[in-house]
């Protein structure tokens, strides 16, 4: 679990380092309008998520196959690879093709969270789980910081890129020589039955809306942060300061989403799902008026205390609705649907943005939450289990 969660670091911190820096980027492409400008985002924003949603079950299927080590260690390789090359490019449309490609071989986090969840004792998955989320939170709190600030001092933002393809190169070399991983092989019976069962169970086909509509409101604001705070706080510093826009939620996730991991664990992962929807819904509503970067940062924060309850709570209710011999393939349909949300998010924010303005992203993205939570109090059942499992020794005991 530690090597995974630093791994989950490396891999955030290079997919958020991206963000304070495309509208310099975008500008040195040749986009030199602000809404040429918003809308790229929102597309390089969106386009390796959609990929990546078409062919995360596939992955998924050969995790269960071959292992989610090796899914884990394909993935990263990708990443490190399309990482680098996006330093080179020379054209918006080269930067758009590489993201996609980026995101047809990736699918790091459908394999992060089924090699956890098939190593972690069932009684733990929030808890387990919650960390490998706190591992990405981490490296989302450093990366759009690191970011902006090398931006201020290296020549070219390019080598914003080529120092995250380092960082992904250490952490593939960690996956390989680090990580320890038993699976059980799903037999041909279970295999011919998947696609049948998993139709016809309501929880998990729920939870597929669940994570799909939350993605999509947690990533509507994504590419408009830097700019709104170019218009909150205009200066020298804008990339620096809109790094630190993005990773005060992540600071807040980090510190919240242990506890509300263990929480869930205890009192249910439907409640905490349901309280952290709701609390994310109620301090992004507020960013919308707000009129200083103070403020806005001050919300920014309030989100994060929510944020890390979602994901976690939602995939350790997928875990436990599923067979433990199939849970890549569930958590590769089940990542499709948040890789969707991942891809609409930012789409629909670019939009909302250049034909409303920026403010009114975050009353559609409060909205969108609110539907988010609707529908889990109305689809997704509880599963609760607070008992160890009685049938270990008492040296493996995985309370000790």
């Amino acid at each position: 679990m530690i090597v995974m969660v630093a791994v989950q670091g490396i891999i955030g911190l290079a997919l958020t380092a991206m963000a304070p820096i495309l509208p310099a980027y975008l500008r040195q492409l040749g986009v030199t309008t602000p809404r040429g400008i918003e809308l790229w985002s929102g597309a390089l924003m969106s386009v390796n998520f959609l990929l990546a949603a078409l062919v995360s079950p596939i992955w998924g299927m050969l995790g269960d196959r071959f292992g989610r080590k090796a899914m884990v260690l394909r993935s990263t390789v990708a990443i490190c690879l399309f990482t680098a090359l996006m330093g080179f490019a020379n054209h918006v449309w080269q930067l758009v093709a590489l993201r996609g490609a980026m995101g047809l071989f990736s699918g790091f986090s459908a394999a992060a969270i089924a090699l956890m969840a098939s190593q972690a004792p069932d009684h733990r998955l929030g808890y387990a789980l919650s960390w490998l989320n706190s591992g990405q939170l981490a490296g989302a709190l450093l990366g759009p910081v690191a970011a902006g600030a090398a931006a201020g001092f290296l020549p070219n933002e390019r080598y914003v890129f080529h120092g995250a393809a380092v960082l992904i190169g250490l952490a593939a070399l960690l996956v390989a020589l680090l990580i320890r991983e038993s699976w059980v092989r799903p037999s041909a019976t279970q295999k011919k039955g998947f696609f049948r069962g998993f139709g016809s169970s309501g929880a998990l086909a729920a939870l597929f809306v669940v994570l799909l509509l939350g993605q999509a409101a947690v990533r509507t604001v994504q590419p408009v942060v830097a700019l709104f705070v170019e218009q909150l706080a205009p200066g020298e510093h804008v990339a620096l300061l809109a790094g630190l826009a993005f990773s005060i939620t992540g600071i807040a996730d980090l510190l919240a989403a242990p506890f509300l991991g263990r929480r869930s664990d205890q009192l249910g992962y439907r409640r905490v799902l349901l309280v952290s929807l709701l609390g994310v819904a109620l301090m992004t509503l507020p960013q919308s008026f707000a009129q200083n970067y103070r403020w806005f940062l001050a919300e920014r924060f309030g989100v994060g205390l929510f944020l890390g309850g979602i994901l976690p709570s939602a995939y350790a209710l997928i875990g436990r609705l599923s067979d433990p011999a199939q849970r890549g393939v569930v958590y590769g349909l089940t990542s499709s649907a948040s890789l969707l949300g991942n891809f609409l998010g930012p789409l629909l924010g670019g939009a909302v943005a250049a034909t409303a303005g920026l403010r009114m992203v975050f009353p559609v993205t409060a909205t969108l939450l609110l539907i988010n939570w609707l529908w889990v109090w109305r689809s997704v059942p509880e599963v609760v289990d607070r008992s160890p499992p009685q049938d270990v020794d008492e040296g493996t005991r995985p309370d000790r």
